[in-house]
């Protein structure tokens, strides 16, 4: 069954797509009327010195998993190139809900395909023109020797293309074929062919190679020089049920079944394979994975005013409003879009997640005071100093090495001050490697000359599960560091368990090994859900808390320094995305998470060392998704909060019995933001700016009401 199949016959409720002229921006705007101090008007992070390079399986792909980060980025004037590998032909037919007898419309995938691009462009318009029927300018592009690609300009905004390889897609959702980008990329084909779109300036159809998707990638990344590239999941989530028969023997193609679309996997290991190769050519990118289909049986994480307007441009895209575009192919995807945007795709404009979840511990005090943030560009490490302790002034990137990198790196700091690096990374299949994920570790050993902390060569700590392909499916680690120097590393499995080793310097890892009270029982998801963070309380006890399907799991040692144990349910709301630990006085331990389909940053309170749990205080609501970090400061229960916003800008809060007012940071970020304490007792916040760039900001006071002063790029 394809995918446009597939949405025709989902049922449920139908979703009110108001298609209107609110736009991000103009939401946070009225957030932030009650939202506290605003800074200026424009963004720090200069269009100029950001562009950005979108790698798609489908058309409609950056509309449903993507936005609104996609329109952001459109919006900002900055450089934007969507390449999308597929022509997205499946049955040919063109028709919506409404049609009877679909089956008897004439298959047509050229004009097929000619129509959803026209979607495409008209979706794009809209978001950065306000004009669905603005004019395009198109012509055939040469990325590869001998090979031609559709390039597609917005005349009025030439910084907007889009390029469109039209390699024939798989035309199936699960089932297993031969010709396929899974099928090429697995060696099962040699080649894929093309299929040129109606009224296409490509002269013809041509058979691409593994090798020369993946040079033609590079070749993008060359002409554009990103700061940075959003893709799709390459760590598919499987799900229970049974692989669907196939007439394809190869045994390459067999294997499990997976919630995504296997074009959308697929597009993401080719966009992984161009970023490895592109790796020393130019500036390294920040790297976005964004869930695809997974996102739909998870819980909501974005507000509704977002949802509506993710559904308001896909119904641009899918025709909904059946203007005139003087092609005769279609001016859309009629199988999205309007009363198409039903049961399981009305979930998809529900959520926007990450695949890698971010970090609540990428910035912490090195040995002498000083503040030191980490980040993956280009999928090496990097590291930020501050020039001396409480300065507010941070050095030049360092690297710290690492290849293939992928999401936040995750700190830990020792007792005796030194600092220890946990990240994920993906090898990629090669001649005597399988293709397969792992957890490395980097420990401090000493501090470079100018001031920054100096590492050890990363170490596998490999996989809790041996399997190359269910490794592909591990999550991004969290760790902490016991008084007595152990340090424990927790990490979501392939069947939504979690694993466990720990370690001392010199002494090397333990074995991997699950904790107990994880057992997977859910269906419809995993019943752990990627997001983890862990903690050390004022009495050495070790806390874990994990977002689940229905509520935020949580463990905790019954003794200093032991291992974490199944806690007492804690009845917590269920949770839209990760969840942050702060460890207080007196055994008190705070949550903070967003709230599933609101958006609203909770916090919540385990008020003694044996207690229950609780929602103690609800931050005035900002929209945004994704991690919101958290952080001690001070003493009487003070913490720091950074959240992004309906912008995809950082705000940042002071919380203490009750939070106070979000102050607007005006920078445009990836992933999720950093929180700690410097030297004088200040709270800081850091953000990587989608330039590439480490912005920061600090209180210009000690204290629960002092402000944040101005950013530091």
């Amino acid at each position: 069954m394809s995918r446009r199949r597939l949405l025709q016959l989902t049922g449920g409720g139908l979703f009110a797509a108001t298609a209107g002229a609110a736009v991000w921006a103009r939401l946070s705007d009225e957030a932030s009327r009650t939202a506290g101090p605003a800074g200026p008007g424009r963004s720090l992070v200069d269009p100029a010195g950001q562009s950005f390079v979108h790698i798609v399986a489908h058309a409609d792909d950056g509309l449903y998993f993507m936005n609104p980060d996609l329109e952001q980025s459109l919006r900002s004037g900055a450089r934007s190139v969507t390449v999308c590998l597929t022509g997205g032909e499946a049955d040919g037919h063109n028709v919506s809900l409404r049609t009877p007898d679909p089956e008897r419309v004439p298959v047509d995938r050229a004009a097929f395909a000619r129509a959803r691009a026209n979607g495409l462009r008209a979706a794009y318009a809209a978001m950065v023109t306000g004009n669905p029927a603005a004019r395009w300018d198109v012509a055939a592009l040469s990325l590869l020797p001998g090979f031609e690609a559709e390039l597609q300009t917005l005349h009025d905004a030439p910084q907007h293309q889009l390029i469109f390889l039209e390699l024939v897609e798989s035309r199936a959702v699960w089932q297993a074929r031969t010709v396929s980008l899974r099928g090429l990329w697995l060696g099962a084909a040699a080649t894929l062919p093309t299929l040129r779109p109606d009224r296409t300036p490509v002269r013809r159809q041509y058979h691409y190679t593994r090798d020369q998707v993946i040079r033609t990638l590079v070749a993008v990344l060359d002409r554009v020089r990103p700061t940075v590239v959003r893709t799709l999941d390459p760590n598919a989530v499987h799900s229970r049920k049974r692989p669907p028969a196939t007439s394809d023997h190869d045994p390459r193609l067999a294997g499990l079944r997976y919630y995504d679309h296997q074009d959308h996997t697929a597009s993401a290991y080719f966009a992984q394979a161009a970023l490895a190769a592109y790796a020393d050519r130019g500036r390294p990118p920040i790297v976005e994975h964004y869930l695809g289909y997974e996102a739909g049986v998870l819980p909501q994480d974005i507000d509704p005013a977002t949802a509506r307007r993710k559904a308001a441009l896909l119904s641009v895209y899918g025709w909904a409003d059946h203007r005139a575009c003087g092609d005769p192919a279609g001016c859309g995807d009629r199988k999205v879009g309007g009363a198409a945007l039903s049961g399981v795709s009305r979930n998809w404009t529900r959520s926007t997640r990450l695949r890698a979840p971010g970090s609540n511990a990428w910035l912490r005090p090195a040995q002498d005071g000083r503040l030191a943030a980490f980040a993956v560009l280009g999928g090496r490490a990097y590291c930020w100093a501050e020039t001396r302790p409480g300065s507010g002034s941070f050095g030049a990137p360092v690297p710290v090495g690492g290849a293939l990198l992928q999401g936040q790196i995750h700190v830990v700091r020792r007792p005796d001050g030194t600092l220890q690096l946990f990240a994920s990374r993906t090898v990629l299949p090669g001649r005597h490697t399988d293709h397969h994920r792992e957890l490395l570790t980097a420990p401090q050993t000493g501090t470079g000359p100018e001031g920054a902390p100096a590492f050890a060569r990363w170490e596998s700590l490999g996989s809790p599960d041996a399997d190359p392909v269910r490794s592909l499916e591990i999550g991004f680690p969290a760790a902490v560091a016991t008084p007595d120097g152990t340090v424990h590393v927790f990490v979501r499995t392939w069947d939504g368990n979690i694993a466990h080793r720990s370690g001392r310097p010199g002494r090397g890892f333990s074995p991997w090994q699950r904790l107990e009270g994880t057992v997977s029982t859910l269906l419809a998801s995993p019943r752990i859900i990627d997001g983890l963070d862990a903690c050390v309380d004022s009495a050495g006890l070790i806390h874990l808390a994990a977002p689940s399907a229905g509520t935020v799991a949580h463990w905790v040692s019954k003794e200093a320094g032991g291992l974490p144990r199944p806690a007492a349910a804690t009845g917590l709301p269920q949770p839209a995305g990760p969840v942050s630990l702060v460890p207080l006085a007196g055994g008190v331990v705070r949550a903070v998470f967003r709230r599933s389909a609101t958006a609203q940053v909770l916090i919540a309170e385990r008020p003694r060392m044996i207690g229950g749990w609780r929602v103690s205080a609800r931050c005035q609501e900002v929209g945004g998704y994704g991690r919101v970090a958290a952080a001690p400061v001070g003493g009487a229960g003070r913490m720091v909060l950074a959240a992004r916003d309906d912008a995809g800008e950082v705000r940042m809060a002071m919380a203490q019995d009750a939070p106070g007012p979000w102050q607007r940071g005006r920078v445009a970020h990836s992933a999720a933001a950093g929180v700690a304490q410097d030297a004088a007792g200040r709270a800081v916040v850091v953000a990587l700016g989608t330039d590439g760039r480490l912005y920061t900001a600090r209180q210009t006071s000690v204290g629960q009401r002092a402000l944040f002063g101005g950013w530091r790029a």
